[in-house]
């Protein structure tokens, strides 16, 4: 393997924040690098100095591809340089192709005109390569978040890249679609191109990644053969200290039915006469984790979306506490103590131009007002309660959320809720985009919750997760409950059985 990139003295400074100091960092043509680091190390800040995102005069520091200085002052100049960046978030025009989309700024034409036919042609390629069995023409927006990854995938494989940059790509993945992109990453290796990854899940990168690089607090800590290290020594590099234990479960005191659901049944949002969720029955316990597994499309976060009020036409009943409640929206939900932390944070969880402070009390905000003035000072008391419990990582409560780091956005959701004191907290993907330390800390939360006698139920895309902290597991599949057990009796194959409905 030969040197490919040279990112030597990277510094990086944001208002009050240095993002990056003096970082330096290489890969190598025909690797997997794995570049670790908790949420706001600075790994997606570098990447996209790499990308071009940042142009040159933003920062100070050198790159160099195939051992020449370059100088990226546009996305587009990266991009003829060979380098391809894959973001966490999707960025894609839902009512475009797929083919526009793969291909949009770099139109494919005959006699000046755009050759839709030999777009799709092309698109069909690349389609191939990631496994993707759709049609070119095909609107985005009736595509799967996974299909679209894919998709996203595709349109850099396009670009014939010599460095590709995968930002948490896995994230909106199933299994399956995870062990078929690596199966992808692992023939384009064997092509020579460089690959980067960026991922908390340690599974994958301990699977398929030859070298790890870690940051933290902006400053390059390590950088190790994977069969050098463990994944106890990976995670002690990112947050600075000893971890010796992934997931702080404890056990407690199993109480009465704090939460039941009868016969519960969601009409799918597009499809007359057709139910995406159909006949649900389960409860929930006072100091109980309930795991709720499944694949994508099973019905699992609009489950929880119609017990919170999300839904409409719904069907079933629900019990709080032994009394049956009507929750046709919301503030029903909240109102007899209830919180759903939602799937996706930015859709319907924060308000990004707002602070943490007014983020963090947007639920709480009749405890903070009197004849309709809010009482600032309590508020910012309360906050600031909230902001020590979760450990958030900002310069202040006033700091704007669309400029945390994807974890510290998901501990701003989180105090929301807790300002609220629920006694049912349901979590969907609760950890899904952050790191390690940050899971840690949301684990250990939920843990003192259900020793205080909360219930919570927490869908999970990550086995090893819903495992480790279920105290018991339901399955969906189909719209339905396919199994359900404790979790000391389950394994992931278990799991998987229920969810394909192959047991």
């Amino acid at each position: 393997m030969s040197k490919i990139l040279v990112m030597s003295d990277i510094t990086k400074k944001f208002p009050g924040v240095t993002a990056l100091d003096n970082v330096s960092f290489e890969a190598y043509t025909g690797e997997i690098l794995a570049l670790c680091g908790e949420n706001g190390a600075g790994k997606s800040t570098l990447m996209k100095i790499l990308s071009g995102s940042y142009p040159h005069a933003t920062y100070t520091g050198d790159i160099h591809i195939n051992g020449q200085k370059r100088v990226f002052n546009n996305t587009a100049q990266s991009e003829s340089a060979g380098i391809a960046m894959i973001y966490q978030e999707i960025s894609m025009h839902l009512d475009a192709s797929v083919a526009e989309n793969m291909f949009m700024g770099r139109w494919l034409k005959k006699g000046g005109f755009i050759d839709y036919s030999l777009m799709n042609r092309n698109a069909e390629k690349y389609l191939k390569m990631v496994k993707l069995d759709v049609s070119p023409s095909e609107r985005l927006r009736s595509l799967s978040t996974s299909q679209q990854q894919l998709i996203s995938i595709a349109r850099a494989l396009s670009k014939e890249p010599q460095i590709l940059v995968l930002d948490e790509p896995t994230s909106p993945l199933t299994v399956m679609e995870c062990e078929n992109l690596f199966s992808i990453l692992h023939q384009l290796k064997e092509q020579s191109i460089c690959i980067i990854l960026i991922s908390h899940k340690l599974d994958e990168v301990f699977s398929n990644a030859d070298r790890i690089t870690v940051l933290r607090d902006g400053k390059c800590i390590s950088s190790n053969k994977t069969a050098d290290v463990d994944r106890f020594r990976v995670v002690s590099d990112m947050v600075g200290r000893e971890i010796t234990s992934f997931y702080p479960k404890e056990k407690v005191v199993i109480g009465d039915i704090a939460l039941e659901v009868r016969n519960l049944s969601v009409p799918h949002p597009y499809t007359a006469r057709k139910l995406i969720v159909e006949n649900v029955s389960f409860s929930v316990r006072k100091g109980e984790i309930l795991g709720i597994a499944g694949l994508v499309g099973a019905g699992r976060s609009e489950t929880v979306n119609a017990v919170f009020g999300k839904a409409r036409k719904v069907t079933g009943e629900i019990f709080i506490g032994g009394r049956r409640v009507n929750i046709k929206k919301p503030f029903d939900a909240i109102s007899n103590g209830l919180a759903l932390l939602t799937e996706d944070r930015k859709i319907d969880g924060t308000i990004g131009v707002l602070s943490i402070k007014e983020n963090s009390t947007l639920a709480s905000l009749k405890r903070f007002s009197r004849a309709g003035m809010l009482r600032g000072r309590q508020e910012r008391i309360r906050t600031m309660e909230y902001f020590d419990k979760v450990s958030i990582k900002a310069p202040s409560i006033n700091t704007k959320v669309q400029l945390l780091s994807g974890g510290n956005q998901q501990k701003v959701v989180l105090a929301k809720w807790l300002m609220r004191e629920p006694g049912i907290l349901i979590l969907d993907e609760p950890t899904r985009g952050i790191d390690v330390g940050a899971k840690y800390e949301i684990y250990r939360i939920m843990t003192e919750l259900v020793r205080n006698g909360a219930a919570i139920i927490m869908i999970s895309s990550e086995l090893p997760e819903l495992l480790s902290m279920s105290d018991r597991i339901i399955v969906l599949a189909g719209g339905g409950i396919s199994g359900e057990m404790p979790a000391s009796d389950c394994t992931q194959e278990i799991i998987m059985q229920y969810a394909t409905n192959s047991q």
